[in-house]
């Protein structure tokens, strides 16, 4: 299994080389911000695989906007399967600004199984703070923003609910 220096959890120093990115929602092929990698120009990466975390995690949608959400608690829920991307500082930024790291999401370090067996640390965006009541959701192992589930994701320019936050509900600052 790969170690991971627990000081180098979570990222407040400079890039100077390509850091591997595993996204889980809607950051994989074919999903609604997928393009927030492919269609940006300043900042580089290229797709290494298809791999799945190699800790059980509970990937959840919530929110009314139907957010996809991994929750930082190892042990619950099933391996998530997503992408691997090789990315520079100017994506990180980027990734970074997406998902509102580090008030938001926290970004980590943690081990991730690609296809073909082998292992790599890479960042993964997580909830650590959340409701518990979040926990009781279906748990699932794949997102889908089309999946049997049903749940649409609100994208990010047709969200318009006054006075509403996602960061707020999944954090339980506020009832909505």
């Amino acid at each position: 299994m790969v170690q991971i220096n627990k000081l180098a959890r979570y990222n407040f120093r400079k890039f100077t080389q390509m850091e591997s990115v595993f996204v889980y929602g809607t950051l994989k092929k074919g999903e609604p911000n997928h393009d927030w990698m492919t269609e940006w120009k300043e900042g580089q990466y290229k797709f290494i695989g298809r791999a799945k975390t190699v800790e059980k995690l509970p990937l959840i949608i919530a929110s009314r906007y139907n957010i996809p959400f991994l929750l930082d608690k190892p042990g619950l829920g099933q391996e998530v399967h997503g992408e691997v991307y090789e990315v520079d500082a100017a994506m990180v930024k980027r990734l970074d600004e997406l998902e509102d790291h580090p008030f938001f999401y926290k970004r980590e370090l943690r081990p991730v199984r690609l296809e073909c067996g082998t292992e790599r640390v890479c960042w993964i965006y997580l909830i650590q703070k959340y409701r518990q009541d979040l926990l009781e959701l279906p748990l699932l192992d794949d997102y889908k923003s089309n999946g049997p589930h049903g749940l649409v994701y609100g994208e990010r320019s047709m969200r318009n609910i006054p006075g509403y936050s996602a960061m707020d509900d999944i954090q339980g600052n506020h009832k909505y």
